[in-house]
C-alpha cells in the first residue's frame, strides 16, 4: 500500500491545480462580462480593396442612400430561448442585446454576456457591434470583429439565439 501513496498524493495535487486553473478562467470570464465602461471601440476593416462595410453576403451598404425615416427596420426572432419565434423588435436608435438588466432585448441564453452586442443607427444605416462578449457575435455566420452595417436579410446569432434584420 505504501507504493500507492505518492501516486495518490500526486493525483490530489494535480486535481487541485486543474481546479485552480478552472476557477481562474471562470473569474476572468466573469470579470470581462462585468467590467464597467463603454462599448469596445471597433476599427475599420483593414483589407485592401474591400469596402469598410462589406460582409459575407453584401459587398457594400445597400441602404447607403435610403432614408430611414421612410423605413421600418426591425429584428425578427428566428429562435431564442425565452422568446417566441417571429417576435418583432422595432429598431429606434440604439438597442443592446444581452443577459443583463440593462439590455433592451434580454436574452435568456447561457452563452450571452450581460451586454453582448448593440445595434445602433449611424447616419442612414444600422450597425451591429460586439461589446467584448465572451462567446462572440456572428453576422451571417461570420464572427463579428469590428462594427458592421446590417442589410435586409442579414442573420445575427448570439449563442443559441438567432435574429433576422428586416426593413419594410
Amino acid at each position: 500500500m505504501t507504493t500507492l501513496e505518492p501516486v495518490s498524493v500526486a493525483l490530489k495535487f494535480g486535481f487541485l491545480v486543474v481546479l485552480y486553473l478552472f476557477l481562474l478562467w471562470v473569474t476572468r470570464s466573469a470579470r470581462r462580462d462585468l467590467r464597467a465602461g463603454g462599448p469596445v471601440e471597433g476599427h475599420r476593416y483593414a483589407a485592401e480593396g474591400i469596402p469598410a462595410d462589406a460582409t459575407g453576403m453584401h459587398s457594400a451598404s445597400t441602404l447607403g442612400s435610403a432614408d430611414l425615416s421612410q423605413r421600418s427596420p426591425r429584428l425578427v426572432v428566428e429562435r431564442a430561448p425565452g422568446h417566441d419565434s417571429g417576435m418583432i423588435y422595432d429598431l429606434d436608435g440604439e438597442l443592446v442585446l444581452g443577459r443583463g438588466d440593462h439590455a433592451e432585448i434580454r436574452l435568456e441564453d447561457p452563452f450571452a454576456s450581460s451586454k453582448h452586442a448593440r445595434i445602433y443607427e449611424q447616419g442612414n444605416i444600422f450597425v451591429v457591434e460586439d461589446l467584448g462578449s465572451t462567446n462572440g457575435t456572428y453576422l451571417n455566420e461570420e464572427l463579428l470583429e469590428t462594427p458592421r452595417p446590417l442589410h435586409p436579410g442579414d442573420r445575427l446569432r448570439i449563442g443559441d439565439s438567432e435574429f433576422a434584420f428586416e426593413v419594410d
